[in-house]
């Protein structure tokens, strides 16, 4: 038996991993990756890789074993995950694995946003399949702010059209470590936790305490969706992706990731990161 992480190269995965090594010793973890080079690192450091690809059923087939722990990290390729994550659970019941873990969203089904669809049916697929489930509903992460740090620092400005919608974010180091918890503790099949930072913020909260931390000031500028699609394709975001930001900005303003259940807190025992401290990591 091995905890299986997938997508184990990724920003979340590699993190995951590092919080399995402090909990387990490194031949009780695997890690499915599509690329073997890119885990050579994860390899050196005793641990087993599996290379397989979401979309590829045939490799999928041999990346678990049974009785495994396996994470399943959702994957990026939106408008294709239903169908990879499918896959991945195909393999994962064949297999006999003893748990999948599935990092969804928050709210789950009461998740009404277009970026939320295909994690809702990746949870009901895997309910129907059966296997002993941990539904791990991550809120959003500070760093999906913090890596547009620059463009807010030159512009001076934070251009959204949330509202005075709050988000409860935490750090993506904070997740990964509940998913360690959950994978190397007991009690956690068949459970579903809502995860989410301790505070939850707005993004005039957010300007304001990067003006604090940056010495410049930065402002909130509220606008309508139509202009705020038009300023994120005039930056050079592609118009699908551009629409699926203004529909997230729209759930946040009707509180669908303002939720604060404290799971997060209580499955990692200590408070979550506050936003704060990711905007000082990210100034310095």
């Amino acid at each position: 038996m091995s905890i299986v992480v997938t997508a184990a190269t990724g920003a979340l995965g590699r993190l995951v991993v590092d919080e399995l090594l402090e909990r387990v010793p490194a031949d009780e973890v695997a890690a499915v990756v599509r690329d073997k080079d890119k885990a050579a690192d994860l390899a050196e450091r005793g641990i087993e890789v599996r290379v397989a690809d979401y979309g590829d059923p045939a490799a999928l087939a041999a990346a678990f074993r049974a009785g495994d722990r396996v994470l399943l990290i959702s994957g990026n390729e939106i408008g294709r995950r239903v169908a990879q994550h499918t896959a991945v659970l195909e393999a994962a019941q064949a297999a006999g694995v003893a748990q999948l873990a599935y990092t969804g969203v928050l709210g789950g089904p009461e998740a009404d946003f277009e970026l939320a669809a295909e994690h809702r049916a990746t949870e009901r697929a895997i309910l129907d399949s059966g296997i002993p489930y941990t539904f791990l509903r991550n809120g959003w992460y500070h760093e999906n702010y913090t890596r547009d740090l620059a463009a807010h620092l030159e512009h001076g400005a934070i251009v959204g059209s949330s509202g005075e919608g709050r988000v409860a974010s935490a750090a993506r180091a904070d997740y990964a470590a509940a998913a360690a918890v959950v994978l190397t503790g007991e009690g956690h099949l068949n459970q579903v936790y809502e995860l989410s930072g301790d505070t939850a913020w707005s993004l005039a909260e957010y300007a304001a305490e990067l003006s604090a931390q940056s010495g410049k000031e930065i402002a909130y500028a509220e606008v309508p969706a139509e202009e705020h699609t038009a300023v994120l394709t005039g930056a050079g975001v592609p118009e699908g992706f551009a629409a699926i930001i203004v529909d997230v900005d729209a759930a946040i303003a009707r509180g669908r990731l303002a939720g604060t259940s404290g799971d997060l807190a209580r499955l990692i025992g200590r408070p979550t990161t506050p936003v704060s401290e990711a905007i000082a990591a990210a100034l310095a």
